[in-house]
């Protein structure tokens, strides 16, 4: 079983080698519950195929992803926390930038929550 830093460590290189659907196959529980804040479109799902889902909505309103990068965690018991960012263009949007900072927890070497806050 993987410890809370190696899971961190491990989802940090898949991201940076923009593996996310690899990384959350890999990494997360199946009933792993995701917490976006209140205003995003998708703002709470619980289960790997309500995960998918949200995941294959966001790449259908990606135009172009123009960069992204992913910070080093930073690991405390059960949780760690990373930031995230992209330069990003939205379907019928302009050009932004994003950024938001990413909490993970860890149950059995798994993760079993993520919220994002931006």
């Amino acid at each position: 079983m993987m410890t809370t830093e190696q899971v961190a460590k491990r989802l940090v290189e898949l991201c940076r080698q923009g593996k996310f659907s690899e990384a959350q196959d890999e990494l997360y529980a199946p009933d792993v519950e995701s917490i976006e804040p209140a205003y995003s479109p998708t703002p709470y799902a619980k289960g790997m195929d309500a995960i998918k889902e949200k995941d294959r909505q966001f790449h259908e309103a990606t135009e172009t992803m123009h960069s992204a990068f992913t910070s080093e965690p930073l690991v405390a018991g059960n949780f760690f926390t990373l930031t995230m960012g992209m330069d990003i263009t939205m379907k019928g949007q302009e050009r932004m930038t994003m950024e938001e900072v990413c909490l993970y927890e860890v149950k059995d070497g798994k993760v079993v929550k993520e919220q994002f806050f931006f």
